[in-house]
């Protein structure tokens, strides 16, 4: 069967991408985990291809997730620490675009400045993945959705409750994803933390943004992450006095009326911060499958974008 939907060039912010697409995305990560449970290995489809791996930001999942992705494809990836680039000051994004993308087929970029992906893709030739910027992070949001729909079987009408800083770049990515595939959101966020205007007029999402912890009444996900991200560790202290009542916890797993709802987090946990041990590690978790998750969902980008896989 050939493909109707359009191919991607990049996989910069999930405002960029349709609904289709999204989608395309999803099917094609689940057969290429299918494929790999099933023979033990995946089709080489990108070998003799090569993906720079650009970082500003220190990453456990991104770095390896990635790398692995690459070498099940039949590809390989290598690191750039950023002392070796200094992306934006050292070299400017344009620079560092037009040289790495005459050596490799592909760029993923982990960076502060949203700008500096966009940049990159401006200037190279080749696919640039936003691996996460200040703004967004569409990958671990893509994974995130992915192991939903392999947990539940659904996606459509379901309603994922974020609990915490909902201003942040997961947050972002959340709300934008969840208008790809009919979910609803429900933000429970203390006043000065809450989405930018901006991203709640751009999604196709049912979203309800509230600082009462009701908010959670109904979810089928809850999903939460630090309180204090990379780059905020100025405003840590202050957090730390605003956010204890946001905690995840398991008198806010029941507080939900929803017996089979889950729990998911980005990753790292700041157990005892924004989330318990016994929330973390117990019946309602999938910290762990959608971390693992990272690697079918990205795979999916990769055979795509570099492997010209098309999505259907």
């Amino acid at each position: 069967m050939s493909s109707s939907i359009p191919a991607l060039s990049d996989y910069l912010d999930l405002d960029d991408i349709t609904s289709e697409q999204f989608w395309g995305l999803l099917r094609l990560g689940m057969e290429l985990k299918e494929e790999r449970r099933r023979l033990g290995q995946n089709t080489p489809i990108l070998a003799g291809k090569s993906l720079a791996l650009l970082f500003q930001k220190p990453s456990l999942r991104t770095r390896v997730s990635f790398e692995m992705g690459m070498v099940h494809l039949g590809g390989h990836a290598f690191y750039l620490s950023p002392g070796e680039v200094g992306l934006g000051s050292r070299e400017s994004a344009a620079d560092v675009a037009r040289v790495l993308s005459g050596y490799c087929d592909g760029i993923m970029a982990r960076v502060f400045d949203h700008e500096h992906v966009r940049e990159l893709a401006e200037w190279s030739p080749v696919p640039v993945i936003n691996g996460l910027s200040d703004f967004s992070h569409p990958c671990q949001a893509l994974a995130d959705i992915f192991t939903v729909w392999e947990r539940v079987g659904q996606l459509e009408g379901l309603t994922l409750a974020y609990v915490g800083d909902g201003s942040n770049n997961v947050a972002t990515s959340l709300i934008m994803a969840a208008g790809k595939v009919g979910m609803k959101v429900q933000i429970v966020a203390p006043q000065g933390y809450q989405p930018d205007p901006k991203v709640l007029e751009q999604t196709d999402a049912d979203v309800t943004v509230t600082d009462d912890l009701d908010g959670v009444v109904g979810a089928d996900v809850l999903y939460t992450d630090v309180w204090t991200s990379m780059g905020q560790e100025t405003e840590r202290e202050e957090r730390l006095r605003i956010f204890p009542p946001y905690q995840l916890n398991r008198a806010l797993v029941e507080r939900t009326r929803n017996v089979n709802a889950v729990v998911m987090h980005c990753l790292p946990a700041h157990r005892g911060e924004e989330i318990t041990d016994e929330v973390a590690d117990g019946p309602h978790s999938l910290l762990f499958p959608q971390a693992h998750n990272r690697l079918h969902a990205q795979k999916a980008l990769l055979a795509h974008l570099l492997g010209g896989i098309p999505l259907q």
